[in-house]
């Protein structure tokens, strides 16, 4: 017994994503962590488990590389939404998350735009351990927080390539003031339209891109009075083009690649 899935990247961001809508196939956090190991399983940064879903058009389930789950994910969300679109000749469609469901629309330059919804900026919503402005952190470098349905903490630093992203985002990413981990970015504002971007993911580590952090990534330094409420964040796999709406709702557009298809035992 086999099981196809889809290789596919946003950004350098890459998923396996699998199809359980018609039947289940057994996924468990050990067996995501399995497929996820880029030695011995299939490699990615996160495992997308698509399964029915009630009030949209698909139901997506996130697993990271140590087996947990991710409440959001905007580059899968754009790869998933590719998927549904191809197979329904649809422009638009909606992805549940475990975080909401996400519209996605099929824009004119062949890119895909999410809309994210709010960011949530309350401690309680990040969340923080304990009360605290989120614009501030009480953490050396005073980094802003927010969330984009998974809790992110940015930096904003000089040189975003001298940081040594690999020793301090595991610290940071356990913190005892993220009591369900953080994602943490170290950002570097090129001009008010234009952030560079690292991100340590949760559960994942340093990725080529990171799309819900990218989001935060924007709100935080647009809430620090250092960009517009849009800008360009260009990461290591690419450019996400991020806008904050005056209506609150963050959009999110970029490019999405099918790498490969395959069977997974």
């Amino acid at each position: 017994m086999t099981t196809p899935f889809v290789k596919m990247h946003g950004c350098g961001n890459d998923f396996v994503i699998l199809d359980e809508r018609a039947h289940p196939v057994g996924i468990t956090p050990s067996r995501a962590a399995a497929t996820a190991d880029r030695h011995t399983g299939v490699g990615c940064d996160q495992l997308i488990v698509l399964q029915p879903a009630d009030t949209a058009d698909v139901f997506m389930r996130i697993y990271n590389p140590d087996g947990s789950q991710a409440g959001a994910c905007g580059n899968a969300t754009r790869c998933v939404a590719d998927v549904l679109m191809r197979q329904t000749g649809r422009n638009a469609v909606s992805v549940q998350t475990i975080s909401g469901i996400l519209p996605a629309v099929l824009l004119d330059n062949g890119q895909i735009q999410v809309d994210m919804g709010p960011p949530r900026l309350n401690w309680q919503d990040v969340p923080l351990s304990r009360s605290m402005d989120t614009l501030h952190l009480d953490l050396p470098g005073d980094p802003a927080a927010s969330s984009m349905g998974n809790p992110h903490a940015t930096f904003f630093v000089a040189d975003v390539r001298a940081e040594p992203i690999a020793e301090r985002g595991p610290a940071l990413e356990h913190d005892p003031l993220f009591p369900d981990r953080a994602n943490i970015g170290f950002a570097q504002i090129i001009d008010p339209q234009t952030i560079r971007l690292r991100l340590w993911e949760r559960g994942a580590g340093l990725t080529l891109a990171c799309g819900s952090g990218a989001c935060a990534t924007l709100v935080n330094a647009h809430r620090r009075g250092l960009t517009g409420r849009r800008a360009k964040v260009i990461v290591d796999g690419g450019t996400l083009d991020i806008e904050w709406r005056e209506d609150g709702h963050v959009l999110m557009a970029g490019p999405v690649t099918t790498v490969f298809h395959g069977q997974l035992p």
